[in-house]
């Protein structure tokens, strides 16, 4: 295989430390105080308060809103540029095809084992809690399981969907956002990088770190609204639904939140035992990106602090996670996987749908399949969410019953993946063993591979 030097992206130490900028303003704490400004405002021109006449509450708390979706465009149109460039980028500094064979079974293999973990953990605590008996509105009509169940997915067309995995049309699988195509093209096109001769790879390897910088310059622009966007939004959702829906949800907030306490006590196990290192070592270390993916709600957003997290305060080589955190910012979805097992028994609970045995299996293998793939996103575990009512008979406005506390269950799923994208990065690099040291470099130059 020929030598081919690599732009080793030289943008991601600037980049981790603009973002490590936010976290020194505290922007947890302002997106937390904007959250409870959000309420209060809410409640104030909402039905609770009843400061303004509905059409007019409803136009105000519209209005405040705009910057929260400013802020979802504008991360969720640098999302795909940002995820191809990183993911070749990462492969392409991997030494070798057969280390690169490796690490990208290892890395599937974990994602796929945790996601399932934690899809399980959220089956059991719904369960157990059984959160929507603290708010029924109305039983369904039998007809209407019978009807959405039609459309669930059956073994027959399995093989066309798993040949469908492969893009046809890249650049549709880009506007149609789907991710799991996006990272199969990203793959092809990081393996044939490896393979190629130098003088031919080098100058598509440049665009790319562009491209990377550029994706970065505009997800730095959208942070600034982040506290707006919080407010806007909670203001909104407040003023829709009242105190005394949001009250109600308190019960299904709870089993969400214990349930990803949970999962987050599963990943440090496997930390400690993968790395043989303690679990508050990688606290500590791990603090601050923790910190910025609960304000953004974002694994993509702060995915160059992720990365320089693991290099620098968890020791991984820079060739398995800039691998490895780029591919699980797009796969390993483990708290939204949790998130969705949960919602959906929630709302079959709320409804009083029997979902079976045969359901239960299939929400968690739709939740577990669903995950992987989805954008890095805020807001996206609702999208996939839609989507998987339908298969157990639940109608789709019962999302309506839980957007309005969506907000901190996002930011609390985000921090679950992206501690899961660290774990996978530090397991990893240990089961990979001793390989010859990289070639260090400064911003600009390049390192060999081969």
């Amino acid at each position: 295989m020929f030598s081919l030097p690599i732009t080793t992206q030289p943008s991601i130490g600037r980049l981790a430390a603009r973002l490590s900028g936010l976290v020194r303003a505290r922007l947890w704490l302002q997106v937390l105080v904007a959250m409870a400004i959000g309420v209060g405002l809410g409640m104030a021109i909402g039905p609770t308060g009843g400061w303004l006449a509905p059409d007019m509450a409803l136009l105000v708390s519209n209005w405040l809103a705009m910057p929260g979706y400013l802020f979802l465009a504008m991360v969720q149109m640098i999302v795909i540029p940002l995820v191809v460039a990183s993911i070749i980028l990462g492969m392409t500094s991997s030494r070798d095809l057969q280390q690169l064979r490796s690490m990208g079974l290892r890395t599937g293999l974990f994602f796929l084992f945790t996601t399932v973990v934690a899809a399980l953990l959220g089956l059991g605590m719904a369960l157990v809690v059984q959160p929507g008996d603290y708010l029924q509105v109305a039983q369904l009509p039998a007809s209407a399981a019978t009807q959405a169940a039609a459309q669930a997915p059956s073994l027959a067309t399995l093989p066309t969907q798993l040949v469908r995995i492969v893009p046809t049309n890249p650049l549709q699988a880009s506007v149609e956002q789907n991710m799991l195509q996006v990272v199969v093209f990203s793959i092809f096109v990081g393996v044939a990088l490896v393979t190629m001769e130098r003088k031919l790879a080098q100058p598509l390897l440049d665009l790319l770190g562009a491209v990377q910088e550029v994706s970065m310059v505009v997800v730095r622009w959208a942070m600034y609204l982040v506290p707006a966007a919080v407010l806007g939004l909670m203001t909104q959702l407040t003023a829709r639904m009242g105190l005394d829906a949001l009250l109600g949800m308190g019960v299904y907030v709870a089993t969400v939140l214990g349930a990803l306490l949970l999962a987050f006590a599963f990943l440090m196990g496997v930390y400690a035992l993968g790395r043989r290192r303690s679990p508050w070592a990688f606290l500590r270390g791990c603090r601050d990106v923790l910190l910025l993916a609960f304000s953004t709600s974002s694994s993509a957003a702060v995915m160059p602090l992720t990365i320089r997290t693991a290099e620098e305060a968890l020791g991984v080589r820079p060739g398995v996670s800039r691998f490895v955190i780029p591919l699980g910012t797009t796969i390993n979805m483990a708290g939204t996987a949790l998130y969705q097992v949960i919602a959906t028994l929630f709302l079959a609970q709320v409804y009083q749908v029997d979902v079976g045995l045969s359901g239960l299996l299939l929400v968690v293998v739709l939740a577990v399949g669903a995950s992987i793939g989805s954008p890095g996103t805020p807001g996206v575990g609702i999208v996939i969410l839609a989507m998987m009512l339908g298969t157990v008979g639940i109608p789709a406005e019962g999302i309506a019953l839980i957007i309005g506390v969506d907000r901190i269950l996002d930011m609390s799923r985000t921090t679950l993946n992206v501690a899961g994208d660290l774990v996978a990065a530090s397991v990893i690099d240990e089961s990979m063993g001793v390989v010859a040291p990289e070639a260090t470099t400064l911003p600009g130059e390049t390192a060999p591979l081969g």
